[in-house]
């Protein structure tokens, strides 16, 4: 029955979003493309998660600036999915099959690909956001989901009152059936004899299809909604219909469970700055959750200079995240995240920043609490963190915490 009841599931992914506050990180491509962790896209936790899962049918719904998404899923994902088996990962582009706008909220992006979705004929719909950083076994959830006999059911985290402003917030009786919704309250209501946390929507959605089909055309055809589930669907429907709450399961098996919403310059830094820990929360090492990701063919990382009696020209990085094909040549790279094909040449020093691909250090550059995007060549002798006023002076985007950050391709003065 488990078994069957997966293979009726199709799953939406939701990757279509700006990421406006991820800016510059964004000017070129969809938050969910995002590099994070040296190797991986923001989009791979929750497709990891999936195939995890046992999910093999997904749609994955773009929008803006999805060039990088469409190539990262096309040349890393299809592998995983055998279509003689029935199995896909399809990138689904706005069709404007309904209407010729753009999506007007997470309802109405769903709604405008009803025919890819009735097409193939799910029993189960699971819908998801593609831009968190989370690992989490979905199958649970839609067996919690039949189970109950539910309607919809929601994934659910508990989150301090002070967060929960930033979330949809979750009313509960015994029965985990939700009796109350408040979308990004001012004063949200607190778990019961918990006046310090909240229960908040994930945006993690389990749907019967044919109700949700339901819901979607009579959201429609009002003209008045925003056309969103968060702020119009789930409010309308928990006073009529089985709406239940499925608590968070965390498979990074630490003692608090993890998840991120990366959507900040600030939260992204911080998140990857947890990685190079000796006990992150968030394990990208274990095999029993594995998360997958496009690995490029290069050659390992590699460290040189250390033994030609120079000890300040010495190759060699500490507490760090360092991927294949960077070359840390002569340099220093302290408590750092670099991505693949990074080079750091004689002299540079690298101090608590994450280098995305191709970046190249020149000599006696210093490089501090920054993030600097793809293919931006740092000239010889260059300082970036060091002086706040001379970095905005250059154009740099520097965020409320403090972190420098480079736009992607960005031409530096020598």
């Amino acid at each position: 029955m488990c078994c069957l009841m997966i293979h009726e599931t199709l799953t939406i992914v939701l990757a279509g979003g700006k990421g406006t506050r991820l800016e510059p990180l964004t000017r070129d491509r969809a938050k969910p493309a995002v590099p994070f962790g040296g190797s991986y896209r923001i989009v791979d936790f929750v497709l990891s998660n999936a195939i995890n899962s046992g999910l093999r049918r997904v749609l994955v719904l773009t929008q803006y600036k999805a060039l990088s998404l469409d190539r990262h899923i096309n040349l890393g994902w299809r592998q995983y999915f055998c279509s003689e088996l029935q199995e896909f990962i399809d990138v689904v582009p706005p069709q404007q099959r309904i209407d010729e706008q753009w999506y007007q909220g997470t309802a109405d992006a769903v709604y405008q690909n009803i025919f890819a979705i009735e097409k193939d004929r799910p029993k189960y719909v699971l819908i998801l956001a593609g831009d968190h950083i989370y690992k989490m076994n979905y199958r649970s959830m839609i067996e919690y989901h039949v189970e109950q006999g539910a309607d919809l059911t929601i994934g659910a985290l508990r989150v301090d009152k002070q967060s929960a402003t930033q979330f949809g917030v979750i009313q509960i009786d015994e029965q985990q059936r939700i009796i109350g919704f408040q979308e990004k309250p001012a004063e949200p209501l607190t778990m019961p004899g918990d006046p310090a946390h909240a229960l908040a929507s994930m945006g993690i959605y389990v749907f019967n299809s044919r109700f949700l089909f339901e819901q979607l055309c009579r959201d429609a055809t009002e003209p008045d909604s925003d056309h969103d589930f968060g702020k119009n669907i789930i409010p309308s429907i928990i006073d009529e219909h089985r709406v239940f709450a499925f608590p968070f399961r965390d498979e990074n098996r630490k003692r608090d469970a993890y998840w991120r919403d990366v959507g900040t310059l600030d939260a992204y830094y911080e998140a990857n700055m947890d990685l190079i820990g000796i006990d992150p929360q968030l394990n990208l090492y274990s095999d029993h959750w594995p998360v997958r990701t496009l690995q490029p063919n290069l050659p390992p990382p590699k460290f040189v200079f250390g033994s030609y009696g120079d000890s300040d020209r010495c190759g060699h990085a500490l507490d760090s995240i360092v991927c294949q094909g960077t070359v840390v040549s002569g340099g220093t790279v302290k408590r750092s995240v670099l991505s693949p094909n990074v080079r750091v040449n004689s002299y540079a020093q690298v101090e608590d920043s994450i280098l995305l691909e191709g970046v190249e250090v020149g000599r006696h550059a210093k490089i501090r609490r920054a993030i600097v995007d793809k293919r931006v060549r740092i000239p010889p002798g260059t300082e970036i963190g060091y002086d706040a006023q001379h970095d905005r002076a250059r154009g740099f985007t520097i965020s409320p915490s403090g972190i420098v950050v480079i736009g992607k391709n960005t031409t530096l003065p020598e």
